[in-house]
């Protein structure tokens, strides 16, 4: 099926590598002009050029997306330079790793702020200026870490589960006005974060995977750039798993 992208421009977080930018990448290929955002300039402004490179529509913009402040600051030039963004695609994450009785607090608050405070201040950054448009997607990157919880992960797990109820809300605050909000919540992806596991642990995640394969940042990709179609436009609020069957 070929998606329908009616001159539209999305803004995606964590661009500068991994699944953000395989959903950067995807985007651009598609027509859409992406803004391509990270906490790292040197990453996000190599994947707006490489996007540029193939002959699609792209700029780059470093900042932290934890940082509120920063993030209302950034939204309000993006908004004088475009009018307003059609697509929020909410990638960046971290993980800080520790079993609960050890988690410091900042190791909790680190992965809050970026995994889940940074939703709510893009949205609370661009979304008006969507509503007014009519039209518009909100594309929140969760986890099946987020639906089924696991060891060493509660700051990550809450985190993405948070992320879950935040989209359900905004799906029922926006739907009058043609906005939807998902989640797509991948299961294990090949990434720098999976490609430290040694292979004891690889293979007990593939005893859990009924495909027996790791996924690949373009199978969230492709399901993102659906979500952002035209045609996905009377799916709204709902939490789609990419896990090769990890989870049903």
């Amino acid at each position: 099926m070929k998606l329908t992208f009616e001159n539209r421009k999305a803004l995606v977080t964590g661009a500068g590598r991994g699944i953000g930018k395989a959903i950067a990448m995807e985007l651009a290929q598609q027509g859409v002009h992406v803004v391509c955002v990270s906490q790292n300039p040197a990453s996000c402004g190599a994947a707006a050029e490489e996007i540029k490179a193939a002959g699609h529509s792209a700029e780059s913009h470093a900042v932290d997306v934890g940082d509120g402040e920063a993030v209302q600051v950034l939204s309000d030039a993006i908004l004088k330079e475009h009018g307003a963004i059609d697509i929020i695609v909410n990638n960046a994450g971290i993980t800080r790793d520790m079993l609960l009785m050890r988690m410091k607090d900042e190791e909790w608050d680190d992965v809050l702020r970026t995994n889940l405070n940074s939703c709510f201040y893009w949205s609370k950054g661009l979304m008006q200026a969507m509503a007014r448009k009519r039209w518009g997607r909100v594309i929140n990157i969760g986890s099946v870490i987020g639906l089924m919880g696991n060891a060493g992960q509660a700051n990550y797990a809450a985190a993405k589960a948070g992320m879950i109820g935040f989209t359900k809300s905004l799906a029922r605050e926006y739907a009058k006005r043609n906005v939807t909000a998902n989640v797509v919540a991948p299961g294990f992806i090949k990434t720098d974060m999976t490609e430290v596991l040694n292979e004891e642990v690889t293979s007990a995640i593939l005893q859990q995977i009924p495909l027996k394969r790791l996924g690949e940042a373009s199978d969230i990709a492709n399901m993102v750039a659906f979500l952002a179609s035209e045609e996905a436009g009377y799916i709204t609020g709902q939490t789609f798993t990419v896990d090769g069957g990890m989870v049903m």
